[in-house]
């Protein structure tokens, strides 16, 4: 028993490990929170969670009454593309009914041209 105390003295490991504890119960609080205090801290947080709480149910409720209108927003935006789609489809705005081999076309992403492929 004696021997293997004495190794421990000795040994590098554990004067590392006596010293590690040292400065853990030295970084250690000394003394503990008052009851005023801790009775403060508990109070702020439970005032920030209840503020926390209300502005969440806020933007809830202030989303929920935003759907409304931007669903008609988007209703209206859908029945604006449909009526562009049915004039391009009766030929109102398109310039290839009148001549079909013509090669410049008006598309929805921009206009472009059919260029005849060059050979080398």
């Amino acid at each position: 028993m004696t021997d293997q105390r004495n190794d421990r003295q000795y040994n590098a490991a554990w004067q590392a490990a006596r010293q590690w504890q040292e400065r853990a119960r030295q970084a250690r609080p000394s003394r503990t929170m008052s009851g005023p205090r801790l009775f403060l801290t508990w109070l702020m947080f439970g005032a920030m969670m209840i503020v926390g709480t209300l502005l969440g149910l806020f933007f809830l409720l202030v989303g929920w009454l935003m759907l409304p209108l931007v669903r008609h927003r988007m209703k209206k935006q859908v029945e604006a593309f449909r009526a562009q789609q049915a004039q391009d489809i009766s030929g109102g705005s398109y310039r290839r009914h009148k001549r079909p081999f013509d090669t410049s076309h008006q598309v929805l992403e921009g206009d472009y041209e059919v260029r005849p492929d060059r050979k080398p």
